[in-house]
């Protein structure tokens, strides 16, 4: 080891790599040489880190995996050049706030197979992070803030114990991959289809029942769905009541169908009344006759054949949600939506 330490220092290197040596602790040694970039210290024994890492101000990928932490050390938040951080397959349990509040130039954060239940919102701190992952943790929620990681393309979720994601997620405008397999996960949030860069999506092994409302306009080119308890189609027949719509329902679909009129008076005093504005912002649009509503929808389900390029499992269609707005757009003849009915 020793030689190895002397032959980057001497040789002005910039990597070590102390892979496999049954260290426990961070030879003193390495903390000369200031000009290191890459350290790697997989497969040991080493249960802390201490303070003296924090002057390798150089230090940009540094490799912890399959170690005996038990928490994210409090020095990596000093290493402000650190781009790449591995700490898989080590007993981590708790993600340390401040940890992540000095961790600005982050780009790869890798903490599969640890005990993690919960992320701190101060995760946001890391801005130019673009691969998170933390598959086989335990994680029973996922922090509103993940949605402030613009930057991300990757993230993987996979064998958690997530019931369910937050709507801040679709935020990460750029994400490419996103792997959700194994959890509890009974729906995906409305809004998936903001996530237009999308082209891998693993959502196996959840309690999913259909999937969110224009899912299919997704450009993805792999998706993973296979078992969940999706609805299936087999249509019945079935008697339905005409709704009676409240008052407000009337005249929230009444202000908002003005609205979208330019010249109309609705439109051009809607500015004027916030609480107006906010009811507009609410509203949503009947996939049918594409007429606005507010509170009042019937829920339905429209199943949808993948892209002939697409890699899928054994699914060959999938159930995407629909909603319109009453019972005479449903009844209406030509179209592929159906009512939900449970047993």
């Amino acid at each position: 080891m020793e030689k190895s330490v002397a032959r980057v220092l001497y040789g002005q290197g910039t990597s070590l790599n102390l892979t496999s040596r049954k260290i426990k602790a961070v030879p003193e040694c390495v903390f000369r040489i200031k000009k290191l970039s890459v350290l790697q210290l997989n497969n040991n024994s080493i249960s802390a880190l201490p303070a003296e890492l924090r002057s390798l101000r150089r230090l940009a990928e540094l490799h912890l995996g399959n170690n005996a932490l038990k928490e994210l050390p409090a020095v990596l938040g000093h290493l402000e050049s650190l781009k790449k951080l591995y700490l898989f397959s080590n007993q981590i349990t708790v993600v340390a706030p401040e940890v992540m509040g000095g961790l600005h130039n982050l780009v790869v954060l890798n903490l599969n197979h640890n005990q993690i239940q919960r992320l701190p919102p101060e995760i946001r701190s890391l801005h130019g992070l673009q691969h998170l992952s933390l598959l086989d943790n335990q994680l029973e929620e996922v922090p509103a803030e993940l949605g402030q990681l613009t930057s991300l393309t990757e993230l993987n979720l996979t064998s958690n114990n997530l019931s369910g994601l937050p709507q801040q997620l679709y935020q990460c405008e750029e994400l490419t991959k996103l792997y959700l397999a194994r959890n509890k996960l009974t729906s995906l949030p409305e809004g998936i289809w903001a996530l237009r860069k999308l082209q891998v999506l693993d959502v196996a092994g959840n309690k999913l029942f259909m999937f969110p409302v224009r899912f299919h306009l997704l450009p993805l080119r792999e998706l993973h769905c296979e078992g969940n308890r999706f609805v299936r189609c087999e249509p019945m027949s079935a008697v339905q009541d005409a709704e009676v719509l409240s008052l407000k329902e009337l005249v929230a679909r009444f202000v908002l169908l003005e609205d979208r009129i330019r010249s109309s008076l609705v439109h051009r005093m809607l500015p004027h009344y916030p609480a107006l504005t906010a009811l507009a912002a609410a509203g949503s649009c009947c996939e049918l006759c594409l007429n606005p509503f507010l509170t009042t929808w019937l829920e339905c389900v429209h199943f949808i054949s993948p892209k002939k390029d697409m890699k899928m499992t054994s699914v060959r269609v999938v159930p995407v949600r629909a909603l319109l707005c009453s019972y005479k757009c449903l009844n209406t003849q030509g179209h592929s939506y159906y009512g939900i009915a449970t047993r």
